[in-house]
């Protein structure tokens, strides 16, 4: 029998950024510094994955602190009624022959949950000098901010908007699947790890 894997994120080496247009002509950046997740895989199988995601919304961060507190208000994120941003996938599927899978999932913020697309793509697995499995992947998607209920916007001298609709997500993960911890003297050198996905 095929033994389940429990995966905890490496949130020194992982991370979930943002970017949306701004008056329509350069784009802002940004990232939720707090987060974690439960991963469960059959075996190395990653196609097997079930994740249970939760972001802190308080920790978004886009280099301006006066634009935070406007991310995190009523307008925006609301965070004084909604703490965490969650996603919880649901199906995993090969896209082509590239390695490319398809990751699909509910996402819930502010309250409203919509299935979500993202691409995965898998940077590997290997094992770290104590011993312990890490697993990388590159995520990527695209959002209508709006079908969230995040609408707030203003019209600029031009006529578009201030704020773009569309909302790239970029996250980069690292994966550890602890095994028993090892004094750091005497490691082997890292291996690269046989693993489905």
């Amino acid at each position: 029998m095929t033994k389940e894997i429990k995966w905890t994120v490496d949130q020194s080496h992982s991370e979930i950024s943002f970017k949306v247009r701004h008056l329509m002509i350069a784009s802002v950046k940004g990232s939720f510094k707090v987060f974690d997740a439960n991963i469960f895989t059959t075996g190395k199988d990653f196609t097997t994955a079930e994740i249970n995601l939760w972001i802190d919304v308080s920790s978004i961060s886009t280099g301006d602190q006066k634009r935070d507190d406007h991310l995190k208000s009523s307008e925006f994120f609301d965070l004084e009624r909604h703490k965490q941003i969650t996603f919880t996938s649901s199906t995993i599927a090969k896209k082509g022959a590239d390695g490319i899978h398809e990751l699909w999932g509910e996402l819930m913020m502010i309250g409203v949950t919509k299935n979500v697309k993202l691409e995965v793509e898998f940077g590997g697995i290997i094992k770290d000098p104590w011993g312990n499995e890490r697993a990388g992947f590159t995520l990527t998607g695209k959002i209508n901010r709006s079908d969230w209920g995040l609408n707030w916007n203003a019209t600029i001298e031009t006529g578009g908007m201030m704020v773009g609709e569309e909302v790239s997500i970029a996250c980069e993960v690292e994966l550890i699947h602890a095994i028993t911890p090892k004094s750091s003297e005497g490691c082997e050198p890292i291996k690269h790890q046989e693993v489905t996905f």
